[in-house]
């Protein structure tokens, strides 16, 4: 881990967003200012009137070498502190600078209702400040990590961490940490050393994705002084059954786990959602690792620390709640995804956007070249809408429910079509039924159909329940949806792009679907 630096013009909440930034990651916080004036016992103007700016930047400089040797936390540093370069190698050295931004319209306004008075400031804050900006221009903007720093501090927060693809999910256990992190499953054992987890360590991976990756996974933990146990299991989602959770057990026994040792999850959901209720119920829990391999793991089932198999009768009916102790997506491992497996990842990625950011499903309506080339960001936000999600309803006792919107058709039309359409197809799916549900009842916005519609077809996501579906065994299929409440199922409908209202009882669904149906087939 490492650290995370506020830097930018006066005014622009360096301090403010790094307290909150920081309580965001379960982070320390460190404010360089009131480190020099508690160092030097007088406020930073009187240090400036009796040292002048050299002797303010000297105290500065030794202030941040102290607090680099603190480790992991944000540190808010004074406007100029880079502008030493020995001092900006050594803080770019030991983590990630991010600028704040904000024009002077915006800056103005809060340093002159601040507190405290601003040195090089002073006298004629509306002269000096433009001044200050058009000197130090070319040098903020030579940091690649810039932030519009205009918006509300909690907005710039969200915006932070989406860029450096780092979280910390609160609400269930412990919390843990969610990395995006190109290249970093190259790092796995250190990142599990930064952390404390203990070997020895089961790695459980499929067929497919041990092809390409299992090596440089057991290389990478080996690397870092970890004992490992490779454990492959067949591809799919027909074998995400008690039996294979039964064969699981049965390796980390063999393989001598405790109580202490982790299990790490290396593949899509499937290998997530079974490695992570073997750990759940071996020894009556083990700490575990998500890595997920695939888009659709990523964005969705890696988060949330719901585990589980199936059934014969349907979908993740037995499971629990075991939060993992970190999740790390390593967006370069999409490469050797075919489009297919991407576009089926894409399918939740339009629901994250749907429920709750807007630019994100701007962004999937500019089509596949668009997303195909901006996967950090893609995982990054997708990833955030759920973490978001999931913090303010850990268990699933309201809003939450709002990621179930193309779930309740969508996985019965899985189900029912013997799994050949994939997971994130099927929520493509559901989630247009769903809308049309919506419109139908006269509670979603003209046009959220249409406009759904167009972006997954402009992704080459199926957007029809497949007529030759048999749709009694559908509607079967939903009535023992695990989401039903006093026997009847509930459905999360979109009311607009950023909207989803959760717990909405459709009594009449099946026949509003195929009324839809038939209208469309007119058209």
């Amino acid at each position: 881990m490492t650290m995370i630096f506020l830097y930018g013009p006066p005014g622009s909440g360096k301090s403010t967003i790094g307290r909150l930034l920081a309580e965001a990651l379960n982070r320390p916080f460190w404010d360089a200012d009131a480190v020099i004036e508690a160092q030097a016992g007088m406020p930073i103007p009187q240090i400036f009137a009796q040292q002048g700016e050299a002797g303010f930047r000297a105290r500065e400089a030794a202030a941040i070498a102290e607090l680099l040797t603190q480790g992991d936390g944000v540190l808010a540093l004074g406007g100029g502190a880079l502008l030493n370069e020995a001092v900006r190698r050594q803080v770019e050295a030991a983590g990630s600078v991010v600028c704040l931004q904000a024009a002077p319209a915006v800056l103005l306004p809060r340093l002159a209702n601040g507190d405290g008075e601003r040195p090089l400031l002073a006298a004629d804050l509306a002269t000096k400040l433009p001044q200050l900006l058009a000197q130090r221009a070319a040098h903020y903007a030579s940091f690649p990590l810039q932030i519009d720093a205009s918006a509300a501090p909690d907005a710039v927060v969200y915006d932070i961490q989406v860029k450096l693809g780092l979280f910390h999910v609160r609400g269930m256990g412990d919390g843990y940490d969610v990395l995006v992190q190109p290249g970093g499953l190259a790092q796995l054992g250190q990142i599990l050393r930064a952390r404390q987890l203990r070997g020895p360590i089961a790695l459980v991976s499929d067929e497919n994705v041990a092809a390409y990756y299992l090596e440089k996974a057991t290389a990478a933990l080996q690397a870092a002084d970890y004992v490992v146990q490779p454990v492959v299991i067949p591809p799919g989602e027909t074998h995400k059954t008690m039996q294979t959770v039964a064969v699981l057990w049965e390796a980390f026994l063999q393989a001598g786990l405790e109580r202490s040792s982790t299990v790490v999850a290396l593949g899509g959901g499937v290998v997530g959602d079974l490695a992570g209720f073997a750990a759940a119920t071996y020894l009556r829990g083990l700490p575990w690792v998500g890595v997920p391999t695939s888009l659709l793991a990523m964005v969705d089932s890696s988060l949330g620390g719901k585990t589980g198999a199936d059934l014969p009768q349907g979908k993740n009916l037995v499971g629990a709640f075991h939060s993992p102790r970190l999740v790390l997506a390593d967006p370069d491992v999409l490469a050797t995804l075919p489009p297919a497996e991407l576009r089926n990842g894409l399918g939740e990625v339009v629901k994250h956007g749907i429920i709750a950011d807007p630019a994100l499903f701007a962004l999937c309506a500019e089509g596949w070249t668009a997303v195909s080339g901006n996967w950090p960001e893609l995982v990054s936000r997708a990833m955030a809408v759920k973490i978001a999600i999931i913090q303010a309803d850990p268990y699933e006792g309201g809003v939450r429910a709002s990621l179930n919107l193309g779930h309740t058709i969508g996985h019965a039309v899985e189900l029912v079509s013997g799994f050949r359409l994939r997971h994130g197809e099927a929520v493509a799916v559901g989630t247009v039924a769903e809308a049309q549900l919506a419109e139908q009842m006269g509670l979603a916005e003209a046009g959220v159909v249409a406009k759904i519609t167009a972006v997954l077809r402009g992704l080459e996501l199926p957007t029809e329940i497949p007529p030759a579906l048999d749709w009694d065994a559908v509607i079967r299929a939903v009535n023992v949806d695990k989401k039903r409440k006093n026997g009847r199922v509930k459905f999360a409908l979109p009311i607009r792009i950023g909207e989803v209202r959760v717990g909405i009882d459709v009594p009449d669904w099946p026949h509003l679907i195929q009324t839809q149906s038939i209208q469309n087939a007119d058209i």
